[in-house]
């Protein structure tokens, strides 16, 4: 009979999508804990692009302060063709970004951080990983209801008991709106932190990376764009003593 290892009282798998609140996330991990691992999706998101990014801001994120010792595997798994299979959304589709009868944004795609959870936890339970890392919001999101921190509590017993051991789901952000997530970026890493997040991440559901804004890549209009770019113009309003590059 085969065993798995413990899980390692200081060590985390981070949710890595290539975006601002999971590099953000994952400096937060670094920071804290012995040893951190990464997890991305592939599940056919139109912004694919995003795991493009997901290697340069890893390095960069790696390269400040003594991290880079602290980091450790990456892993990237492809559940496209499993959730293409439930149907499509303006997250996996050319589809018009609308609100739905549900009051919901239709880029909500049913059961995804639940799945990214559950695979989440699996490997962690095999890398002998006790936390799972997660940039799951509720203050300046969409209204999805697998990003409420109820949701998060309850897969973390879901999870525990599943596998038959503690599973603790770390969300750093849930209380965080986003100019308070560039905030905790330049305490967690300063100015050069701030720049990698800025110009190596990111968030635009449409996937475009032609047009750098002072707030970062994207369309400028998509929900995701609009939250960036309304948190960085607070941030830097609040921070008007912070200096680019310092």
């Amino acid at each position: 009979m085969t065993t798995s290892p413990p899980a390692a009282s200081g060590a985390a798998l981070v949710l890595f999508s290539g975006g601002q609140d999971s590099g953000t996330c994952l400096a937060w991990a670094l920071d804290r804990y012995d040893r951190v691992e990464t997890i991305g999706f592939f599940y056919g998101q139109r912004h694919a692009v995003e795991l493009e990014c997901r290697a340069p801001l890893r390095a960069a994120i790696a390269g400040l302060r003594p991290w880079r010792a602290t980091l450790g595997a990456d892993t990237m798994l492809d559940i496209s063709a499993a959730l293409a299979t439930l149907g499509a959304t303006a997250m996996t589709a050319e589809i018009e970004i609308e609100t739905t009868e549900a009051g919901l944004p239709n880029t909500f795609v049913p059961g995804r951080n639940l799945l990214f959870l559950t695979y989440a936890a699996a490997l962690a339970y095999r890398r002998g990983i006790g936390t799972l890392v997660g940039g799951m919001c509720e203050t300046d999101y969409s209204g999805y209801p697998d990003c409420r921190n109820t949701t998060m509590q309850a897969m973390q017993l879901a999870l525990s008991l599943g596998l038959d051991r503690a599973v603790t789901v770390e969300t750093p952000l849930m209380y965080r709106d986003k100019a308070a997530t560039w905030e905790l970026a330049a305490e967690l890493g300063g100015a050069a932190l701030v720049e990698a997040l800025r110009t190596l991440s990111h968030s635009c559901y449409c996937g475009e990376r032609a047009t750098l804004h002072d707030w970062g890549y994207g369309c400028g209009t998509c929900p995701a764009c609009e939250l960036r770019a309304a948190g960085w113009q607070r941030w830097r309003a609040a921070r008007a003593d912070f200096v680019d590059g310092a």
